[in-house]
């Protein structure tokens, strides 16, 4: 068969792939660093490259997304695009090098009860007359008789012992777990007990470096989930691992030395080792918990919607190629549902849901919205389908919270927006959608309906100034937010009526479950004591533009409050506390999962959601 040479700029990286190969599929198996939002669907047209040299086959169908000028200029996409000869391409979606990833959390007191133990232990020498094995040995140091009973030990720990024993005079430490010694280290290693706290997000991946003893948070580290090249959403992942060959294995293994690299990256840090490391905690979504795992999420992907397991897991270093102490144990939180999964029940826990008098309304809005309610009277949660709106993806100049990307927008004698990172804009992330969106609302610009007024059609004499922003495209109105010639890669950002129809479906979801969760609890929106948005998207938005679109009710705008990344807080309880770690399995069990799509007139509760008040 015959091979063709791609190059790819700037970076000069080669590689040889066979005749009519898909750029895109070569992209991601030869491991060039690319964001396809829609995971190849092509849905989205952002995989954007250059052809510099050669030439390729396309489809008619790219130009949908491509604008004349650009196509003059060789721009494809990748996902359309076969090689058929030798090339060289240009990356010009490459992705960002810094996200705005959400590490904070909010802090609560716990009872430090670690799941692992070190005991430095001075062990008897043996001498002629007296029989004792060099285990029941360990084992009198240990414990008393009638404890020492109990204590197990494996093969691979007693193969180790007789030689760490002797090379360290008898003086050894003991790492137990339960009633199993399950590593031992020369000499007295007690005093250093370090774990990590592990929350898998479908866009970043956030992991807590914690003394095990005293509690302390040594140190945060955070990445861009690497996954993110195989799509934007767990659906995308989800179809990539069970239609792909190796696809599981291939995200899995992605994931594994994404969470390794962190942990690298923490230890050095803190001037720590990977051995230190002794206990992880991991929560996640449930497909993101099953890919960590290696499980197949193919049916958590279509009705009846059914995980492969929900209980709590524990793990061996042996199970899982995690670079941590080989004696260490990696504690994965259960999961609800299909579709509400460990990171879920890490806010519950964080909020401590299950022991409130009052009720409370959490939610964590992103592609996969959960949303919960309930006091210690009873908790009820749902799974909202919102879509990739709030993480930008399908949105004409949608991207990501990353560098370039407008995060705010103001409506007011003109219009002003905030970049992150400052400089010019590239994109337009979640939370500055709905900030445009909200503005246009209030104007009169957007109706009820989410249809963009024409310009002389607007009574509003506060939005005049704005009519001139209201452009054609594609024979539909949209809003243009920035000039061509302001923006970092000389394309204008703007909002098309699509793109508002695509955040009409994702707060309608939304919003749909809240009403849902509401009426099946039997409360009203004035019985609601306090509203927690969870996450990063939670965090950064603006509650009154969420308010505004009806995201969240309006009559709750005062009772909002942000609590970061609650799910990495209660991954940290459950790392820290054998008890909170319990009560996690507790509370997933207590909660009543409601499953929108079968719930009674879901199809009217959600079309009224869509509009706007």
């Amino acid at each position: 068969m015959k091979g063709h040479k791609v190059v790819f700029q700037p970076d000069g990286f080669k590689i040889m792939v066979p005749q009519g190969t898909n750029l895109m599929k070569a992209m991601k198996e030869s491991g060039v660093d690319f964001d396809f939002p829609c995971g190849g669907a092509r849905k989205c047209g952002k995989c954007r490259v250059r052809i510099i040299e050669g030439n390729v086959q396309t489809d008619i169908l790219e130009e949908t997304f491509l604008e004349k000028q650009e196509l003059e200029k060789r721009i494809h996409l990748a996902c359309f695009t076969q090689v058929c000869e030798d090339i060289e391409v240009e990356l010009l979606y490459k992705q960002p090098s810094q996200h705005k990833v959400l590490s904070v959390t909010e802090e609560r007191v716990v009872q430090i009860e670690p799941h692992l133990s070190k005991r430095y232990i001075e062990i008897s020498k043996p001498t002629l007359g007296e029989h004792l094995s060099d285990w029941k040995r360990l084992q009198k140091s240990l414990f008393v008789e009638d404890q020492a009973a109990s204590l197990d030990i494996s093969i691979p720990i007693l193969r180790q012992l007789p030689e760490v024993m002797r090379s360290a005079e008898h003086t050894l430490t003991a790492i137990t777990y339960g009633g199993e010694v399950i590593g031992i280290e020369p000499q007295d290693t007690s005093q250093t007990l370090l774990g990590m706290a592990f929350d898998i997000g479908t866009t970043t991946i956030v992991g807590y470096l914690l003394d095990l003893y005293s509690g302390r948070e040594i140190g945060v580290v955070s990445t861009l989930n690497p996954q993110t090249k195989f799509g934007a959403d767990v659906i995308s992942r989800s179809n990539y691992a069970n239609q792909e060959q190796n696809g599981l294995e291939i995200l899995h293994d992605t994931v594994i030395r994404g969470i390794n690299k962190l942990i690298a990256e923490a230890v050095e840090r803190a001037g720590a080792k990977n051995e230190n490391i002794y206990a992880i905690t991991i929560v996640g979504n449930t497909c993101m918990h099953h890919l960590f795992l290696g499980l197949s999420p193919r049916y958590i992907a279509k009705a009846p919607y059914i995980p492969v397991i929900s209980d709590p897991i524990v793990l061996n270093t042996s199970d899982i190629p995690i670079r941590i102490n080989p004696a260490g144990r990696i504690l994965v939180l259960p999961n609800i549902a299909g579709f509400v999964g460990a990171d879920t029940v890490g806010v519950l826990l964080a909020a401590e849901m299950d022991k409130s008098e009052e009720i409370k309304l959490i939610v964590d809005i992103g592609t996969n919205g959960e949303i919960a309610l309930g006091s210690k009277e009873g908790l009820f949660a749902c799974s909202a389908a919102a879509g990739p709106a709030f993480e930008g993806a399908q949105i004409s100049s949608g991207m990501r919270g990353a560098l370039g990307a407008i995060d705010h927008v103001f409506f007011g004698e003109k219009l002003e927006y905030s970049v992150i990172g400052e400089g010019k804009p590239q994109g337009l992330c979640g939370s500055g959608l709905l900030d445009v969106v909200a503005g246009l609302i209030t104007l009169g610009i957007i109706d009820k309906t989410g249809k963009i007024v024409a310009p002389d059609k607007i009574t509003n004499p506060e939005a005049a100034f704005f009519k001139h922003c209201i452009i054609q495209v594609n024979g539909k109105n949209a809003f243009l937010l920035v000039k061509e010639e302001d923006t970092a890669h000389g394309r204008a950002i703007m909002v098309t009526q699509k793109d508002i129809r695509e955040l009409q479906l994702a707060k309608g979801a939304m919003a749909a479950g809240i009403h849902i969760l509401m009426e099946k609890y039997g409360v009203g929106v004035e019985d609601v004591g306090e509203v927690l948005l969870a996450g990063a998207f939670g965090n950064y938005l603006n509650p009154h533009s969420a308010c505004v679109i009806g995201l969240i009710p309006k009559e709750l705008e005062g009772k909002i409050k942000m609590i970061g990344n609650a799910a990495g807080t209660g991954a940290k309880l459950a790392l820290l506390s054998v008890s909170e770690y319990k009560r996690a399995k507790d509370i997933a069990d207590s909660v009543e999962f409601v499953e929108l799509a079968s719930y009674p007139d879901f199809s009217s509760i959600f079309a009224k959601a869509m509009y706007f008040k």
